[in-house]
């Protein structure tokens, strides 16, 4: 069965080339390419009440033209066309696609590769039809940077908040009330703050073990500036997890 695909490159003669490769393997009918995520979505959207919706896969760089990269617009597709195969390759190594890729929550049909490594049709078109069959597959170097990202980010409290709380944390570190954060940051109201304090106390578990505001506030500033997560127990004592992943005790050693 001839596979029906959208490419999405921003790259204009890698596009054509990987059309040209594809359709000359005889497996593979490139019905749509685009540059952007947003094309791509738009272009499923606009066909969606006819026959032909989307095509059977996607094949799709992770950087693209447009807002959203390659694992943005996979969820933002995936959102409309439930688990829609996506084979996605890139040769960019940056943390922000590997962090993308955990919280996007894809569990199946789909492929992510090195470029370098899956570059021709008879290697692409295999991972398509796997991707179409429901099954998954992740490139051994992709996987390695994937879980290398994710035990940064297990030991990195700014990883756990969206930029806006991360912001607000860094002025709390400095002393700031909520009326001088609000003023800095350009907000009208100071409750804009107090809710955003109350989103980084639950990220960091504070809204466990602190029930006063003002505790929970320092032990949030000690956060940021140790730069490293921070449990207290029903006691006060606080615990930091050590290389191995387990809590000890905080102390001047364990802070450097």
């Amino acid at each position: 069965m001839t596979l029906k695909l959208l490419l999405v490159e921003d790259n204009l003669r890698l596009r054509l080339a990987l059309k040209g490769g594809l359709e000359a393997t005889g497996e593979v009918q490139v019905v749509y390419d685009c540059e952007s995520g947003e094309a791509a979505l738009a272009f499923g959207l606009a066909n969606s009440a006819g026959e032909m919706a989307l095509p059977d896969a996607t094949l799709m760089d992770v950087q693209l033209a447009g807002k959203m990269n390659g694992i943005q617009a996979a969820v933002a597709i995936r959102r409309e066309f439930p688990r829609h195969p996506i084979v996605f390759y890139s040769i960019q190594d940056d943390d922000a696609y590997y962090r993308d890729f955990r919280r996007s929550g894809i569990l199946s049909h789909y492929a992510y590769v090195r470029k370098s490594n899956y570059l021709l049709p008879q290697m692409i078109v295999p991972l398509l039809r796997d991707a179409v069959s429901g099954r998954s597959f992740i490139d051994a170097e992709i996987e390695a940077r994937v879980q290398e990202v994710r035990q940064k980010d297990e030991n990195d409290p700014m990883a756990m908040l969206e930029p806006n709380e991360q912001t607000v944390a860094r002025l709390l570190a400095q002393g700031l009330t909520n009326e001088q954060i609000a003023a800095r940051m350009g907000f009208l109201d100071k409750r804009t703050i107090s809710r955003t304090n109350g989103q980084i106390y639950a990220a960091w578990g504070l809204d466990q073990t602190a029930t006063d505001e003002k505790v929970a506030r320092t032990r949030a500033a000690l956060i940021v500036l140790s730069q490293r997560i921070i449990s207290w127990d029903e006691e006060g004592q606080a615990y930091v997890l050590n290389d191995r992943g387990g809590w000890e005790k905080y102390s001047e050693k364990t802070a450097t």
